[in-house]
């Protein structure tokens, strides 16, 4: 049995918490630069402004955007790992995580943007707690990957039961009317994740996993490959632009996620990450 001090874990997601806020993904920001044409529009200007906020906020330290996010957390813990505390007592991983959060954001001046009730409205004033998604793996490892979610693009997400009878068309058409009605307020160019399958609980993470995907990389079910690069064509047909004022690109990529479903069912959630698609993965 491998043991891991909890101290290593809330330092770690304390770093991870600035590195994210402060710079932009390589991929994010190269797939940006592939649609700059020099060409005077509007499009070209926005699309040179959030090149020139993500090296601003690279060599300055401060956030991409104000909106520095609920903080998500996918993790795989191996069987063979026990988490332990200063003084040798079995400590969780949940705990470890939510302390990194609550140093992370304290220590990085970033905005803490959670509530500990929809109603009352009470700030936490440390960005606590966090979205916390486990899974248990064979091995001696843990991997943590990290994605700040912002309100403005998680408030443009959607899930709708649709029935096995409305196919690909239907969620196509649901992806693009939801895109129509919400696009424009997320921030584009944006990342769409789109869950197809599970059942209610679980298709809305399903949406929020696909995000974690880089742009560029393949989708391991085949079949959906050239299901993604439809809906990618089809969204930037519809000519929302970068903010919401026109031209290209609207998005950026688009990412599904699958799981088996009852026979009359077909659950389907979309999940839309602004063009500051802050995330990043690390090993422990």
């Amino acid at each position: 049995m491998r043991k891991i001090e909890s101290k290593i874990i809330i330092n770690k997601v304390a770093e991870l918490c600035g590195d994210i806020n402060f710079n932009l993904p390589q991929d994010i920001y190269d797939a940006v630069s592939s649609y700059i044409k020099n060409d005077n529009s509007v499009s070209d200007d926005i699309l040179k402004q959030i090149l020139e906020n993500a090296k601003i906020a690279k060599e300055k330290k401060i956030a991409l955007c104000q909106d520095t996010g609920t903080a998500n957390f996918f993790v795989k813990i191996g069987t063979e790992v026990e988490i332990v505390g200063e003084n040798g007592n079995k400590e969780d991983i949940v705990s470890s995580i939510n302390k990194g959060v609550s140093d992370g954001y304290t220590k990085y001046y970033l905005r803490k943007s959670i509530v500990s009730d929809p109603l009352n409205r009470i700030n936490t004033k440390d960005n606590t707690p966090a979205n916390i998604y486990v899974d248990y793996i064979s091995g001696d490892k843990i991997e943590i990957t990290m994605l700040a979610k912002g309100g403005g693009s998680e408030n443009a997400s959607f899930l709708k039961m649709l029935t096995p009878l409305d196919g690909w068309n239907g969620i196509k058409n649901f992806v693009i009317e939801s895109i129509k009605l919400k696009g424009a307020n997320a921030c584009p160019p944006i990342i769409v994740g789109l869950g197809i399958g599970g059942d209610f609980a679980s298709v809305g993470l399903l949406a929020k996993k696909a995000l974690l995907r880089t742009i560029g990389s393949k989708n391991i079910k085949e079949q959906y490959n050239p299901k993604e690069q439809e809906l990618l064509e089809e969204i930037n047909k519809l000519n929302i632009g970068p903010m919401g004022l026109g031209g290209m690109p609207t998005a950026l990529a688009v990412f599904i996620e699958t799981k088996p479903c009852h026979i009359a069912s077909m659950p389907v959630a979309l999940n839309i990450q602004c063009h500051s698609c802050r995330r990043k993965k690390i090993m422990l």
